[in-house]
């Protein structure tokens, strides 16, 4: 496998870092909480998709609809019950909130489920396309095409919609946006919903990819995107579609090329530098506070 090829493959990946990202930088954006059950939804999506390929046998089509569905009940649900309450918290409470929130989501699925991991069917195939010596994967292309739609469709529903506006006006001053009759509790929740849907699309494409279902199935992937997130700078849906794509390919090449055992620290330290070089990440903007 060549450096193009490894290249593609970090596209991939990293296109799966960057749906999951979106998630985190828009709560982020819009609420100023860090969600960390983020990583656990991925997991009840992988769980839907699983039972309802292989255990009901629905088709693909029905199961997206399905996961996507009950992921966005459940961010809503966490939201209303977690995170509302906590509107004018510290940021600290809101923090430990998160933490607490996924560990009761893992170890629920570890009461439903068993902690015993699952084989996940396979969705797209073994298929390649190969062009002269270069072969790509019929997965990577969907994952990559999947995470570009997603982008597009994401930046015309904030540009152009109504509740996007809202968000945006959210975003930059909740008092404004609550004079300006914008119902800030409705704008945080559909937030909520909109990244946990994208939860379960990535899901599935990360299953796809690593066809093992487990109740810790979300927390490596999330802690990268989160990290994704950063890179690009938290907050900037630009950012952390470029953060993930710079993240995979990170990963890949350093698995390639230095060490598969170093790949996560090597992430994690290019991380560091560029947030020494830049602390708001690479697309993040220098925000002011008020004393």
């Amino acid at each position: 496998m060549g450096f193009l090829s490894y290249l593609i493959s970090g596209l991939g990946l990293g296109s799966v870092y960057a749906i999951i990202a979106l998630g985190y930088t828009m709560v982020y954006g819009i609420a100023k909480m860090l969600n960390f059950a983020h990583g656990d939804v991925i997991m009840i999506g992988a769980y839907v998709s699983f039972f309802a390929l292989n255990s009901f046998g629905l088709s693909l089509p029905v199961t997206i609809l399905l996961a996507v569905t009950v992921c966005t009940a459940l961010g809503i649900v966490i939201e209303k019950l977690a995170y509302k309450p906590l509107r004018q918290a510290s940021s600290l409470a809101v923090l430990i909130t998160a933490i607490g929130v996924s560990y009761f989501l893992q170890n629920g699925a570890q009461l439903l489920w068993s902690s015993s991991t699952k084989v996940f069917p396979s969705v797209f195939g073994n298929g390649s396309i190969t062009i002269g010596s270069l072969s790509v994967s019929i997965l990577t292309i969907i994952t990559i095409m999947t995470c570009i739609v997603v982008m597009v469709a994401l930046t015309l529903f904030i540009n152009k919609t109504k509740t996007g506006r809202a968000m945006r006006a959210c975003s930059e001053d909740k008092g404004a946006s609550t004079l300006m009759g914008i119902n800030v509790n409705s704008i945080i929740s559909i937030t909520f919903a909109i990244g946990s849907g994208l939860a379960a699309i990535a899901s599935l494409l990360l299953c796809a990819a690593y066809p093992s279902v487990f109740p810790t199935l979300g927390s490596m992937p999330g802690i990268k995107a989160f990290t994704a997130a950063v890179f690009g700078g938290i907050g900037s849906i630009p950012g952390a579609f470029l953060g993930g794509l710079l993240l995979g390919i990170i990963e890949i090449f350093a698995k390639a090329y230095i060490s598969t055992q170093l790949s996560d620290a090597i992430v994690f330290a290019v991380l560091i530098v560029v947030l020494l070089i830049k602390p708001t990440g690479l697309l993040g903007a220098k925000q002011n506070e008020k004393v």
